[in-house]
């Protein structure tokens, strides 16, 4: 096997309390925090664009450049939105995420807020995830205890604070426009561009919008240098990311490994495809991605090896599916998914999920 896994946000996840504090300053929790409010906010900026870090919710978009679409400081406030809302169908990555190592978020929060010059940020989770919800509160609270936010953080004079909100489980919600609206407390619906959130986003004041595992990946960035992650993945994909196996697969779950990887590899990994079946076929990067069969295993599994074959990465979720399986059935309820979920109001928008 060509490829191996890169445990790196999920290398402490099988410790019995894997989402404290403790936990994660053992594995060298804001360690990081510690080494960016060192150098000035632009060079963060300019880190995460040569790192090569694309947002990992889907679209892709590279998420330095999107931290430097801001306008320059005019006095008013900026903000930082996490988009947590993780509502399509075989997307799991960012819920185990947040369940079993928070810290590796609110620290990529903290860096991402002094790299744009924001002193709020977001958090908006699905609503559904209770559980997910309970824990973000709590990891939160670590912090604002620890002194890793709030007024002045560790003596430097930088100030966050971070709010943690519950979405009322709707699909459109992921998409960033929708978000916001809901957000302000209006019904999610998705914006006309432009104005883009860059400009006036969150009560029409200039918003960065990102995945969860966009920002969880910029502490270990911050750490370990950007030829650290650029050495990972590929030459326009640069990296590591969650491949989320399910369905009839032997062993589903959270593959962490360089983008790049084939499907090929992870099924060797993950136990092949459940004893006494065979592979029919499987979606990329969640159910809203064109899908692919078993001609497709050795295709790499990065932002532009998957559009050259036809589909998209996207969210990077692997649905497995056997012979057992109907197509059409399959599509039919995701489609009637979408249409319930008013999918196609995100049209003018160009939907793709938040990077």
């Amino acid at each position: 096997m060509s490829t191996e896994l890169t445990p790196i946000l999920s290398k402490f996840w099988d410790h019995p309390q894997s989402w404290t504090l403790e936990t994660y300053e053992a594995n060298d929790g804001y360690k990081a925090l510690r080494k960016a409010l060192d150098q000035p906010a632009a060079d963060l900026v300019d880190m995460a664009k040569g790192s090569g870090l694309r947002g990992r919710g889907g679209a892709g978009f590279p998420t330095g450049l999107k931290w430097g679409f801001l306008p320059p400081p005019d006095g008013g406030p900026r903000y930082l939105v996490i988009n947590a809302d993780e509502s399509e169908p075989g997307t799991c990555k960012d819920v185990p995420l947040m369940m079993a190592a928070p810290h590796f978020l609110i620290e990529g929060m903290i860096i991402t807020s002094y790299a744009i010059g924001c002193e709020h940020a977001f958090i908006y989770v699905r609503g559904e995830v209770v559980h997910v919800y309970r824990r973000l509160m709590k990891a939160v609270e670590e912090a604002y205890a620890a002194g890793y936010l709030g007024k002045d953080i560790m003596g430097t004079g930088l100030n966050l604070d971070i709010t943690v909100h519950s979405g009322a489980g709707a699909y459109i919600c992921g998409e960033e426009t929708a978000l916001l609206d809901s957000l302000e407390g209006r019904r999610g619906q998705p914006r006309l561009k432009p104005p883009f959130p860059a400009v006036a986003g969150l009560y029409a004041r200039p918003t960065v919008v990102n995945n969860v595992e966009s920002i969880a990946s910029v502490p270990p960035i911050v750490l370990n240098g950007k030829d650290w992650f650029t050495g990972m993945g590929t030459e326009k994909s640069q990296g590591f990311g969650f491949f989320s196996l399910s369905g009839h697969v032997t062993r589903p779950g959270q593959y962490e490994a360089p983008l790049g990887i084939t499907l090929r590899e992870l099924l060797d990994m993950a136990g092949g495809i459940r004893e006494g079946h065979q592979l029919k076929f499987w979606t990329p990067g969640g159910s809203s991605t064109p899908i692919f069969t078993d001609e497709h295993l050795d295709v790499p599994l990065d932002f532009d090896s998957v559009a050259a074959a036809g589909s998209m990465l996207g969210t990077r979720a692997l649905q497995i599916f056997d012979e057992t399986t109907s197509v059409v059935r399959a599509v039919s309820r995701w489609t009637d998914f979408y249409a319930h979920e008013s999918c196609g109001k995100c049209t003018p928008a160009a939907k793709a999920p938040s990077g």
